[in-house]
């Protein structure tokens, strides 16, 4: 599903501290109960989904706590989840977490730095209308 662009243009990240940050301000609009998975919309418009592993839903929460519920709103760096990498990888599982703009469609350019490092502060995904 999230190679076909089914959900919309996105990215991988390989995450190194298990911290998954807010990217800027915004409100929680849905957030998994397994906390593996949470949906972000900007004030802009910009609505995002960050999908943390892959099948981790089996975990079945095992690995993941939330930071914030279902219509928080979050500051830019505010830590939304937190997940336990070295726990995932030797359940059998990716870390490999998903990036997804789920309204990728309503922009005419999506650009990522798919090759960048960065410690969260940084945009990685460049968008226009």
């Amino acid at each position: 599903m999230f190679a076909s662009e089914a959900l919309g243009k996105g990215i991988i990240i390989i995450p190194e501290d298990g911290i998954v940050r807010a990217p800027f301000d915004a409100k929680v609009v849905s957030l998994f109960p397994t906390n593996h998975a949470i949906c972000l919309e900007s004030e802009t418009g910009v609505e995002l989904m960050i999908h943390i592993g892959i099948d981790t839903v089996k975990l079945n929460g095992q690995y993941f706590t939330a930071f914030v519920a279902q219509e928080d709103v979050v500051k830019a760096g505010d830590k939304l989840v937190e997940f336990n990498i070295d726990g995932i990888k030797n359940s059998g599982y990716s870390e490999q977490t998903m990036v997804i703009i789920t309204n990728s469609a309503d922009f005419a350019e999506f650009n990522a730095d798919t090759e960048k490092e960065t410690d969260g502060t940084e945009a990685v995904i460049h968008l226009s209308k």
